[in-house]
């Protein structure tokens, strides 16, 4: 009880928002009547929708962004406020009386929610704790601590449920509850058998509610099954099912990633079964030459390369397909650093192989370009799926101005096809694929595709400021590039495969073409064609052009040109100077007298001059 006294000081942290919740009148019909049947006396059925109030709660309550610390000091004050309602408070301040709700005092479905809001923020606390968990390892006794706390919770709320008081729905439901709860509990003492049991049982009662009810009540029953099918399959090849670690991948690989309970195991569990597997790998093959793979980082990543590729392939949107490239792209940098590694110390080795092999590449640096060669041909293959959303989202731009989002224009599409042309030109540099032609003929000719899908964006955006004449140029460009490309292909044609189809664009051009050739005959010969507003105005404040009329919206918008502020500076005359020129032409008075006077006075004058001699 301690720690959940402690549970209930974090909720009094937050004191503004407990301050709120008491002000609010919504918080305050929350405790009033749960939902479920309201009761008119002790013979009437008592219900309550456990799942719906658990997950709205969580939902509403930090859960949606995995702030369990919130959702605890939000049960923490809803027990509060239930007691208070109940006239169940568990002593005064000074003294601490327990409590417990008996089958005698359940005339109301709120003495059942006080239980489950104790389940909820064990709970929450556990999972709290299983988040810091990662850094301190020592919490996870205290985890499991406040686990058995919510399964112990559990069994008392589903005790109470089995009364003649309550009804056939609440009680399914509290037994599912309490089937959930003692399944992470096992599940986290890696009692495999028994948490699947307990995931199977809460399963099958939330799979027979949902088929009880409609399909609007029955999401919520569904969504939960869905949670609990990666655990019950984990724990499966926990005991030995090796079945159901094919569907584990699929699922993780599905969603781009695994979430929840299983987010750390599943990552360990399957890069364990990669690494069974790679200690069977030991060399790879590619281009006609075969490397042996020494580094378990990339036998592991080779291993799984086929999976992640079949996984973008089979991703049902573009959402989940991006992260599975990242997820792909960050595997293989992780896999070339590992090769660099090997390469530092094994650099005065490779020279000496070069003058013995005369210029091939030693095993390590092959290896290093075949995973350049798969990451950049990733991030190509990435580019170009989103280019070819891009491509869509231009088709329907008028939807995108409805709702207030920023349209896609043809410039994204050319930084796009520009990033692609890049990693061409570093896969021709590649070491040891300098001199195999096939290659560089294969490379020349994908770029050839992208430079033609590059000019021909470029020709949309000169399109719409209607430079026609640059538009029909590079138009002509782009049908230059596709006839090369057809006529270079012959044996190359399966690497084509994957590429954008050249016929397809050559027919767009000579569409784009001839309404682009339309447009402008009609704009030359259009001769009233209306002034833009900047080239009526000039740029000119109203001041300077009340002689001239025209329409200007602007006059009329908070930006309204009426003057120049601050004016300009104007040259006004400055106060004159006077220099004496007259001084350079006076001719002074001689002194050459007082001069010869002052250098014969000396001691003799000085004794004159005391006793009155004058000279």
């Amino acid at each position: 009880m301690a720690a959940e006294r402690q549970g209930g000081g974090g909720g009094r942290g937050a004191g503004a928002e407990e301050n709120k919740e008491h002000k609010d009148g919504k918080d305050n019909k929350e405790n009033e009547r749960p939902a479920g049947p309201q009761p008119g006396g002790l013979g009437d059925s008592l219900g309550l929708e456990i799942l719906q109030i658990v997950k709205e709660s969580q939902q509403q309550h930090g859960l949606r962004h995995g702030d369990f610390q919130r959702y605890r000091g939000y049960c923490s004050r809803r027990l509060r406020r239930l007691r208070k309602t109940l006239n169940f408070k568990m002593g005064n301040r000074h003294k601490f009386t327990g409590k417990k709700v008996t089958e005698e005092i359940l005339s109301d479905n709120r003495y059942l929610l006080l239980i489950l809001m104790d389940a909820e923020r064990a709970w929450s606390y556990a999972m709290q704790l299983k988040q810091e968990a990662n850094t301190e390892p020592r919490k996870r006794f205290h985890l499991l601590s406040r686990l058995r706390k919510a399964v112990k919770h559990a069994e008392e709320l589903e005790r109470l449920c089995e009364s003649n008081r309550v009804d056939a729905k609440t009680k399914l439901e509290a037994q599912a509850y309490m089937a959930y709860l003692t399944g992470m509990l096992r599940f986290e003492h890696q009692e495999w058998k028994a948490a699947m049991e307990a995931f199977n049982k809460c399963k099958t009662i939330y799979e027979k509610l949902a088929n009880a009810f409609t399909e609007e009540q029955a999401v919520l029953y569904n969504q939960r099954v869905e949670e609990i099918s990666p655990n019950i399959r984990y724990c499966a090849y926990n005991i030995g099912d090796q079945s159901a670690m094919n569907e584990l991948m699929q699922m993780r690989l599905r969603s781009g990633g695994a979430e929840g309970l299983l987010a750390e195991k599943l990552e360990a569990l399957i890069t364990q079964t990669r690494a069974k597997q790679a200690a069977t790998m030991s060399e790879v093959e590619w281009r006609g030459r075969t490397v042996p793979v020494k580094i378990d980082k990339v036998r592991i990543f080779l291993l799984g390369l086929a999976d992640n590729e079949a996984a973008i392939a089979q991703a049902e949107n573009e959402e989940t397909k991006e992260r599975l490239f990242e997820s792909l792209l960050s595997e293989c940098r992780d896999a070339i650093q590992a090769v660099r590694e090997e390469l530092k110390p094994d650099q005065k080795q490779r020279e000496h192989s070069l003058e013995n092999d005369s210029g091939k590449v030693s095993n390590i640096q092959y290896l290093h370009s075949y995973l350049t060669y798969i990451k950049l041909s990733t991030a190509i293959k990435r580019n170009e799926s989103m280019a070819k959303s891009l491509q869509k989202a231009l088709l329907q731009q008028q939807r995108s101005d409805e709702d207030g989002k920023r349209s896609p224009r043809p410039q994204d599409l050319i930084r796009l096809y520009d990033i692609i042309l890049q990693n061409l030109v570093e896969l021709t540099q590649l070491p040891g694929l300098e001199e195999d032609k096939n290659f560089q003929k294969e490379i020349g000719l994908k770029t050839l595709v992208y430079k033609a899908y590059r000019c021909f964006f470029i020709a949309q955006s000169y399109v719409l400021v209607k430079k026609w004449s640059e538009a029909l140029v590079l138009y002509e460009r782009v049908l230059k590039y596709a006839r090369e490309v057809q006529s270079g292909a012959g044996a190359h044609r399966n690497s084509l495969k994957e590429l954008p189809d050249v016929q397809d664009l050559i027919t767009q051009v000579n569409a784009e073409k001839y309404s682009l050739q339309a447009a402008a005959i009609l704009d030359a010969n259009d001769p009233h064609e209306t002034e833009s507003p900047s080239q009526v105005k000039d740029g000119k404040p109203l001041s300077e052009r009340f002689e001239t009329f025209c329409l200007d919206p602007s006059l009329v918008s908070k930006q309204v040109s009426l003057v120049h502020f601050p004016p300009g500076f104007q040259p006004i005359p400055c106060k004159p100077l006077f220099f004496d020129l007259a001084l350079n032409h006076v001719a002074f008075p001689p002194l050459e007298d007082k001069v010869e006077q002052k250098a014969k006075s000396g001691l003799t004058g000085y004794i004159k001059g005391i006793f009155g001699f004058k000279s």
